[in-house]
């Protein structure tokens, strides 16, 4: 024979039954968040080490890049630096040269030129061939000897003789 629990009578059981229900729910979940900062924690463990890795590397790789570059960085600076003097002193050259080229047309001139033709004559010894420069002056030849007055060697000269001077027009 079967006889009929009223409902009344399960109550206690229902309730039990729900609260283990529910205690077992909650460890669960909490198991689950536990389970998941565990995940986390080690993911970003796991991407601050590969980070570190990589920027370990990336340093690695770039200071040899870093130090060659900036050599290139240097030598171009350099070749600048004394592509410019260069330039500055051919200009003073040219200059120079325009200017003496120049005294053709000034009033004392041919003294100029009678003396440096006496000069180049006397240098050059006895015999020695006079001609006249394109530019100005005269080049006095004989055996074995040239002596160059022309008004462009003078030039020349005149720079050359400068010496040590000539960087002032690049240095502050």
């Amino acid at each position: 024979m079967t006889t009929a629990i009223p409902g009344a009578a399960l109550e206690p059981v229902r309730l039990r039954l729900r609260r283990d229900a529910e205690d077992k729910a909650a460890r669960l979940r909490a198991d689950a968040h536990a389970q998941a900062a565990s995940i986390v924690a080690q993911a970003q463990q796991d991407a601050a080490a590969a980070l570190a890795a990589a920027a370990a590397q990336a340093t690695a790789t770039a200071a040899p890049l870093t130090t060659a570059e900036l050599r290139q960085a240097r030598q171009a600076a350099r070749s600048a630096v004394l592509s410019a003097q260069r330039a500055a002193s051919d200009e003073l050259r040219r200059r120079v040269r325009a200017a003496v080229v120049a005294l053709r047309a000034e009033e004392g001139y041919d003294r100029l030129l009678q003396r440096i033709t006496r000069l180049a004559g006397q240098a050059a010894g006895p015999d020695a061939e006079l001609i006249a420069a394109p530019t100005g002056g005269v080049v006095a030849r004989r055996a074995g000897v040239v002596v160059d007055c022309s008004l462009d060697r003078l030039a020349e000269l005149a720079v050359t003789e400068l010496g040590a001077a000539v960087t002032k027009l690049w240095t502050p």
